[in-house]
């Protein structure tokens, strides 16, 4: 029987029932151990529990007393790139996880992880089920430097990177332990705050990241690397990076390492940063300082105690990998030497012809995160990696809206995402409340939905399921002075999620 013929049954089935659902539901309790609500309220199903949909949650739930919000993810365990995708050593932007527990412990709202949207149950059938939905699945793609060479072994984009030290599962077999960290000189392309985030954490003290929730096969890992330098490459200059001071700051103070800068880079850039908004020249104001002032005498005695080392290379392209012909993995990578055109944010890099080889045996391309798309009948832009939208509503698609990476794009930090994400349910509540979107006839929400996952063998993992999961992680971190150590795989979490 089709998805489609399967779900037209639930709906008669619940259409015929609906006054006996409606006495269960009134004095009964949901699948996820909540009280069920009325079956006029309006239904809206998020998909993805990063902060977007926690954000888009919260806001709908807010301004909406009687709205019922049920947030579909993939993984059994919520919380997205907070978990995923926050560094192990910045356990205080972890703790909007607080949030978003209060979220969805919240009566009017219901967590279904281990349910993929597109495989389990379609968008069409969720559609069809709520008056509203939300995609908010993030950007789960690389973006390919697209040279020759990156396929090479020792050649990883940050998101795996990223992923494998903080327990994403399906990346924990790429680094194969110690191996790729068996080089000197490791090359990191990009100057946002996630290459900052991987160029730290290969150089970090391992006493700094042994009490943090890194997972202990990365921890072992670099407890054996070999890699004693980190260059961070970007092919604009140092006007245009696009770290915070923040980040910058960290990796500047990093116990046991020291800076190393080429002067050349920062050439007329004392002069030029006078001009700028204040939040830019404080950052090139410190990189000036890190990269050209004679240190302190303090300052002077901790570099010269330091065993390794970081810096930032500007105006420089990757143009290709270079590998050893005998074992076929990284062993340089070759720059294009560029010149800017214009200046400030907007300033253009242009190659001029000249070329540099970097020895290293670890490449990490941190240029960025890209949304996919999710099937043929959502829209989807493929050269921005985004669904068009005007304000979270999603084009020529009524009652589907979009917010998060893949709405605008893998831009910001939490605090942006949220205020896109609040947007996104404003334009929902909007059109609830001026009838664009009809939520007075009734929808079976979960109902149905629960209903054909159960058909298809799909079993969801309910928060109280997650809180399952989270008290092994913890208990299990305690036992060796860790916040949490997480479990590695689907499998596991699902052992645990079942007891």
């Amino acid at each position: 029987m089709s998805f489609h013929k399967v779900l037209l049954s639930e709906l008669k089935l619940w259409t015929s029932g609906r006054s006996r659902w409606r006495s269960r539901l009134h004095d009964g309790v949901s699948r996820s151990g909540k009280v069920s609500f009325s079956s006029c309220s309006p239904k809206v199903c998020i998909v993805g529990s990063g902060p977007a949909g926690f954000y888009t949650a919260q806001h709908l739930m807010k301004a909406r007393q009687d709205v019922e919000v049920d947030i579909y993810e993939r993984l059994p365990v919520p919380f997205g790139l907070v978990r995923f995708g926050v560094a192990p050593d910045h356990p205080e932007v972890k703790n909007v996880i607080n949030t978003f527990t209060q979220t969805a412990k919240h009566s009017h709202c219901n967590f279904y992880g281990n349910v993929t949207v597109g495989k389990d149950v379609s968008v069409e059938e969720l559609q069809q089920a709520y008056h509203a939905v939300v995609l908010s699945y993030g950007a789960e793609g690389n973006r390919s430097m697209r040279i020759p060479g990156e396929d090479l072994a020792g050649v990883y984009s940050a998101k795996d990177f990223v992923g494998w030290y903080n327990g994403l599962p399906n990346y924990q077999s790429g680094m194969s332990g110690s191996y790729y960290l068996s080089c000197e000189t490791a090359v990191v392309l990009g100057q946002g705050n996630v290459a900052i985030d991987v160029a730290r954490i290969l150089l970090s003290p391992i006493d700094m990241l042994k009490t943090t929730d890194i997972t202990q096969p990365a921890l072992e890992a670099l407890a054996a690397s070999q890699v004693r330098r980190v260059l961070i490459v970007g092919r604009r200059g140092p006007m245009q990076v696009a770290c915070t001071i923040k980040e910058l700051r960290e990796m500047v103070n990093l116990p046991g390492t020291k800076p190393d800068m080429l002067a050349a880079d920062f050439d007329g850039v004392a002069q030029a940063v006078k001009d700028v908004p204040r939040p830019r020249r404080r950052l090139t104001e410190l990189m000036l300082k890190t990269a050209l002032e004679i240190p302190g005498e303090k300052e002077q005695a901790r570099r010269n105690k330091a065993s390794r080392i970081w810096g930032f290379r500007f105006f420089r392209s990757p143009i290709e990998v270079l590998a050893d012909p005998d074992r076929n993995r990284t062993t340089a990578i070759r720059l294009a030497i560029n010149r800017l055109e214009g200046s400030g944010e907007g300033a253009r890099a242009v190659l001029t012809g000249e070329v540099e080889d970097v020895s290293c045996g670890l490449v990490i391309s941190s240029i960025g995160y890209r949304s996919l798309p999710i099937n043929g009948s959502v829209p989807f832009d493929t050269h921005k990696a985004i669904i068009p939208n005007t304000m979270g509503r999603v084009q020529q698609a009524a009652g589907l809206y979009c917010s998060g990476w893949l709405k605008t794009g893998p831009t910001g930090v939490i605090a942006t995402t949220m205020n896109n994400s609040f947007d996104t349910a404003r334009s929902l509540v909007e059109d609830m409340d001026s009838g664009i979107l009809h939520v007075s006839s009734a929808k079976p929400g979960s109902q149905v939905i629960s209903a054909l996952l159960e058909k298809r063998g799909v079993k969801p993992v309910t928060f109280s399921d997650w809180e399952k999961i989270d008290h092994v992680e913890v208990r299990r971190g305690e036992a060796v002075g860790k916040p949490r150590e997480k479990l590695l795989s689907v499998e596991e979490m699902l052992q645990v999620a079942q007891r």
